[in-house]
């Protein structure tokens, strides 16, 4: 992938990020919160509406609960450390005169990289590869004519597999709507 930092032909920086700059981005919780307001509205931010919405996730109140130092605190850390640093990473455009935060297409590479695993969940990869497994040793079983799956015919079998990995598609289609970034209006870690 190329670096943010880089600059093709036309003199703009490229829109893709490296893994380590992207990590490197996701590795703080306000950038991460940062990033999921940016997905979710989709538009440019003023630093003080993003800097308010973020103390309330961090102290799990509503944004006209907050005080003015909790706001404070957040806003100072953004503007300081975290936006420029963004800016730098290429996932946001910071004018930091205007107080104005823009998302740059680069910003769509984070839903690449975030697999939300919770508690003793199985991550979705294992599962899939658990789930063709046994699906293998099914076919393994009524090609060898093992009983009982000789009591249905193998296209029962082959609806049965087909069946089970459409299901799973489905389920995992849902849950990961629900745990994208940007989409709930909570970011997912606060879910």
């Amino acid at each position: 992938m190329a670096s943010a930092q880089q600059v093709d032909g036309g003199g703009e920086p490229a829109t893709e990020l490296s893994e380590d700059e992207l990590f490197d981005v996701l590795s703080n919780r306000r950038r991460r919160f940062a990033v999921h307001l940016l997905k979710h509205e989709e538009e440019t931010m003023e630093i003080g509406d993003m800097a308010e919405q973020i103390a309330a996730w961090e102290n799990g109140i509503d944004t006209a609960e907050i005080t003015g130092d909790e706001r404070k605190r957040v806003y100072t850390a953004l503007q300081q450390s975290h936006l420029p640093m963004m800016d730098r990473a290429g996932v946001v455009e910071f004018n930091k005169s205007r107080g104005v935060i823009e998302p740059t297409p680069a910003l769509e590479d984070v839903d690449l990289y975030l697999d939300v695993v919770e508690g003793r969940e199985v991550p979705w990869s294992e599962y899939y590869l658990g789930l063709s497994a046994v699906s293998a040793a099914l076919v393994a079983a009524v090609w060898m004519g093992a009983w009982p799956f000789v009591l249905l015919p193998d296209l029962a079998w082959t609806l049965a597999i087909v069946v089970a990995f459409a299901f799973s598609a489905v389920t995992h289609k849902y849950y990961t709507a629900e745990m994208k970034v940007g989409e709930p209006e909570a970011p997912p870690e606060l879910q």
